[in-house]
Parts: structure tokens; C-alpha cells; sequence
């Protein structure tokens, strides 16, 4: 093999792990062909130690830094650990920039442990390497660790930038000093004169956001000298859209589109997600066309969210289809497909859809066995469930979290086994909150369960006192039962507490371009005295023909 041909086979390397993304394996082919590197033969430069490591067929550092990007984006954990012997083998273990990759690549492999003990090591580090630590705790969910790193960091000779400061402000959501810790790390940016760049604007927007701060990310969007800016667009528009504000969401793609900003992947599957939220079905269908005209229906996170607006809009077999026509499938793209099933009570169809995912490699998470849990609900699939349910510990070593109990205490609950279902409730490490009693009150009244019912109703009065839920539930169970002095014990103390009946159900349609929502009782249309004369007229013909309310 000739030092030319050994330069294009590296070039090759670079080249194709620069191209990786969510939905191809070009970084995959990038760390195979590392291990099938040839020897190089022939020396091209005088200097002595060069001409040794190339005979004896030493990776460049180069190669090293290439792969373990690679194993970054795959997150191969076994092939940074081989790296990281070749690379002490090899005589790098003190490179700077190496050092860094390491760091990033056993971070994003979710190994924090060797991630810190590699970064511990490191004779030097610079701004990269302790941006890289800090971010690697942060995307893992380790809040935290995140922040006492940045406060070390502050303490050393090396000074953040402005991209430490996005993985720090990242990192504070999770917090529960969250927004304190947000607003003084903003204050602290704007006096180091990065108040405008759009990528730390970008993440200030996103972390008000979801910490339900949305009035602070607006303020901050509209004081940006950039409003073009495609990244501040798709922070403000994902903001609305987790903060249940989809029109704004869809104003704003308008306003983008009217500027003849193309949206990117990210705008696409944040503004469908909105539709989803709205059951906007037409508008769905019209992000659909543009999905194709800009190419971006391969990428799998705009076919998710295409799966789930569908699936939320009840139109299944839209849904099936946009899962059908992705080549390439994640773990994210199934459990969007089961979910649709699943919420949308066709449970054996999910089950059949989740079991296919294993026998295809896929590994499900929290999130997808709640999918199946609720599946198996709607089907009455009680033993199945808890198959489901135990699968999750010895098959996969998830430990259930609160969504898990929820579904389980409500599978048992739904088949009339309410003393087992108010056992778990007991049992399990969580403490059960309003949902589930509000669930396992639901069943109480299916069932005729009175002293159970009371202790369920007893419990959500004391997480939800100015809910009148717990009241009107139990009040309709003693009248099934006949116990009218009952009845008018829970009215007077309704009464006397001020419990009143609230609305909770709204309805939206969409007239004009418009989406207009309202409610039971509702005055605030300005067009509601003719809606409710022409809603009379509607009566006055139904009584007509026969039919009696």
C-alpha cells in the first residue's frame, strides 16, 4: 500500500464521518474502515519517529480523532475503549486534542464515569475540553454535575465561552433552582457582550421555554436585532408548540414563510407537532406536501412527528402509511406508532406493531412500554400487561417509573381488581398523584365500589381542593346506591367550601384561516347570541320530526 493510496483511504475516513446523521450509518462505515486501515510502506517525510509509526502502522492522530468522532455519533462505547488503548499504545495519550474526542466520546456513549477519569487525567485542558465535560453531564441528564463543573471551570485559569454557556444554561432545566440559576446566567452573558449571539439566544429561549417561562422566551426573541434568524425561529416556534400555544407556532412558520425562510428538519417536526396538538387535520396534511417538497421526508424525526399529528387527528392509516414509507426506522419512529394505536384504542394492532420492533433489534424505553401499558388497557389485556410490565425489569432492566404504575394500577383497576390496584398504589416507591386516584375513582363508580370510592375522593380533595371532581363523582355513586342522605351531605359541603363545578372541556373550529376555541356556557364570541338563535332554530326542527332531548 502506497502512502498515496493510504492518504485517500484516510481522506475517505474523514469524509465519510463528517456525513453521519440521525438517519444513516455513515459513521458506522467510518470506524470500520479504521479497523481495516492497511499499513502504509512507504515513508514521504525525513523525520524519524513519522517514518517508525508509519512502518509499523501507527493511526495518525488525525485518524484517532476522526474515529472516536464517529464512535460519538454512534455512541460505541466498546470501540472508544479500543481506541483509547491504541491510542496510550500508541503514545497520545497526553494530545490535547485527542484527550478531548475521548472526553465527548464517552460522554455521548453515556459513560460519565470514564468520561471524568479521562478528563481528570488530562495534563492540559482548554476551553473544548471542559465544554465537552460539562456538556457530556448535561445531555445525560445530570444537571447538577453539569453546574458544579462550570463553577470549577470558573475557578481555573480557563475562562468559559460562549458555547460553555449553552451546555450551562441547557443543563439548568432539570434544576430546581432552574429559573433563578437561568436568569443570573443570562445577566451574566449579556455583561460579557454575547447577549446576541443566536446560539446561546437560541438556548436561553429554549430553556424558558421549558420551564413554562414562555412570557420570558418571547421577550427575548422580540429584543433579538435577528428575527430572520432561522435557529431563534425554530427556538421560539418549538417553545410555543411545548407550551401548548400552537397558533402562535403556526403564526410564526407564516411569518417565516412569508420572508422566504425555508425551514430546516427541527422547524418542520416542532410545527407538525403543533398541528397534532390542534387536530388541525388540513394544515397536517398541507406541512405533509412540504415535508416532500423539501426533501425532508427521510429524515426520521419529521416522520415521527408526521405519524403522531396524524395519529392525534385520528386518521390512522395516514399515520401507517408515513411509518410504512421510512426507510429508515428508530427507536423514536416505532414508539410513535404503537403510542398512535395505542391512543387511539386500537391495542392489538399496537402490540402486534411492538412486538415486531423486538424481533427487529430495537431496544424500547419507559416511554414505549407506557405505549404498550396503555395499549393493553384499552384492549382489557390484564395478564398481558403484567408480562409487559415484568418484561421491563428482567428483560431490559428499566425500574418502572411513575407513568408505568400509573397504567399498571389502572390496567387492574379498569378489570375491577380495586384492592390489588389501591395495594400497589400503596407499595410502589412513588407517591400516587392526582391522576391515578382520579383513575381508580373512575373505576370505583364502574364497579360500585362506595368505601373505596370515598378514600379515593378523600385523597384527590386533598391534592386538588378547589376540584369539584371528587365530589360530583362520589355524590353519583350514592345516588346509584340509593344513599340520597349522603348526596346531600357531599352538597352542603360543597356549598359551604365553595366548590363549584368547573369547565373543563373546550372545542375549537376553525373558520377563516382561524381557530376559534370555546366551551359549555361560554359568552365571550361575539357572535354567541346568533349562534345560540340558530342552535334553538336547530331544536325547534329536531322537536319537529319527532326527535325529543
Amino acid at each position: 500500500m502506497t502512502v498515496a493510496k493510504a492518504r485517500i483511504f484516510q481522506s475517505f475516513i474523514r469524509r465519510v464521518s463528517s456525513l453521519h446523521s440521525p438517519t444513516t450509518s455513515f459513521s458506522r462505515i467510518a470506524y470500520q474502515l479504521f479497523g481495516e486501515m492497511p499499513y502504509v510502506k512507504q515513508p514521504v517525510r525525513e523525520d524519524r519517529a513519522y517514518l517508525v509509526n508509519i512502518l509499523n502502522g501507527k493511526p495518525t492522530k488525525y485518524v484517532l480523532c476522526l474515529s472516536l468522532n464517529s464512535c460519538a455519533k454512534t455512541q460505541n462505547k466498546l470501540l472508544t475503549l479500543q481506541i483509547h488503548t491504541q491510542l496510550i499504545k500508541t503514545g497520545f495519550e497526553n494530545n490535547l486534542f485527542i484527550n478531548t474526542a475521548l472526553v465527548d466520546a464517552y460522554a455521548k456513549c453515556g459513560a460519565l464515569g470514564e468520561a471524568m477519569k479521562a478528563f481528570q487525567e488530562m495534563k492540559t485542558r482548554d476551553h473544548v475540553s471542559w465544554t465537552a465535560i460539562i456538556t457530556g453531564f448535561s445531555q445525560n441528564n445530570r444537571g447538577v454535575d453539569a453546574v458544579m463543573l462550570f463553577k470549577d471551570m470558573l475557578s481555573s485559569q480557563v475562562k468559559p465561552n460562549c458555547f460553555t454557556y449553552v451546555s450551562v444554561v441547557s443543563a439548568c432545566t432539570s434544576l430546581e433552582f432552574a429559573i433563578e440559576l437561568t436568569t443570573t446566567l443570562h445577566a451574566h452573558t449579556v455583561k460579557l457582550g454575547w447577549g446576541s449571539n443566536s446560539f446561546l439566544v437560541s438556548s436561553l429561549i429554549d430553556c424558558y421555554s421549558k420551564l413554562g417561562r414562555i412570557e420570558l422566551a418571547v421577550i427575548l426573541f422580540s429584543e433579538t436585532s435577528e428575527h430572520n434568524n432561522v435557529i431563534l425561529m425554530n427556538s421560539m416556534i418549538s417553545g410555543y408548540t411545548q407550551n401548548r400555544l400552537g397558533e402562535e407556532a403556526l403564526k410564526l412558520f407564516l411569518k417565516m414563510r412569508s420572508e422566504n425562510i425555508n425551514p430546516t428538519d427541527h422547524t418542520l417536526t416542532s410545527i407538525l407537532d403543533a398541528c397534532g396538538n390542534l387536530a388541525i387535520l388540513q394544515e397536517g396534511r398541507q406541512l405533509h406536501s412540504l415535508v416532500y417538497k423539501f426533501g425532508s421526508i427521510c429524515n426520521v424525526f419529521v416522520a415521527s412527528a408526521l405519524v403522531d399529528m396524524y395519529s392525534k387527528c385520528g386518521c390512522m392509516d395516514e399515520s401507517r402509511s408515513a411509518f410504512d414509507q421510512t426507510i429508515e426506522k428508530n427507536r423514536i419512529l416505532w414508539t410513535a406508532m404503537i403510542s398512535g394505536y395505542a391512543q387511539n384504542g386500537r391495542g392489538h394492532e399496537s402490540l402486534e406493531l411492538f412486538d415486531r420492533m423486538i424481533d427487529q433489534g430495537f431496544i424500547p424505553d419507559h416511554l414505549c412500554f407506557t405505549s404498550v401499558l396503555i395499549a393493553c388497557n384499552h384492549a382489557g389485556l390484564l395478564e398481558r400487561g403484567l408480562t409487559y410490565f415484568d418484561q421491563m425489569k428482567s428483560v431490559y432492566n428499566l425500574i418502572p417509573r411513575l407513568d408505568q404504575y400509573g397504567c399498571l394500577i389502572d390496567l387492574y383497576a379498569r378489570k375491577g381488581h380495586l384492592m390489588k390496584a389501591k395495594e400497589i398504589m400503596e407499595e410502589m416507591p412513588f407517591e400516587p398523584n392526582s391522576v391515578m386516584w382520579s383513575s381508580f375513582l373512575r373505576s370505583c363508580k364502574v364497579y360500585n365500589e362506595i368505601e373505596l370510592a370515598s378514600v379515593a375522593a378523600n385523597e384527590l380533595s386533598k391534592m386538588e381542593p378547589s376540584s369539584a371532581v371528587p365530589y360530583i363523582t362520589l355524590a353519583s355513586i350514592f345516588a346509584g346506591a340509593g344513599l340520597w342522605n349522603e348526596v346531600g351531605k357531599i352538597r352542603e359541603s360543597m356549598k359551604h367550601d365553595k366548590i363549584r363545578k368547573g369547565i373543563t372541556g373546550w372545542s375549537w373550529i376553525q373558520i377563516d384561516k382561524e381557530v376559534r376555541c370555546f366551551s359549555v356556557l361560554d359568552k365571550s364570541c361575539l357572535q354567541s347570541q346568533d349562534i345560540c338563535i340558530e342552535l334553538e332554530k336547530l331544536n325547534v326542527g329536531l322537536r319537529e320530526t319527532g326527535y325529543v332531548h
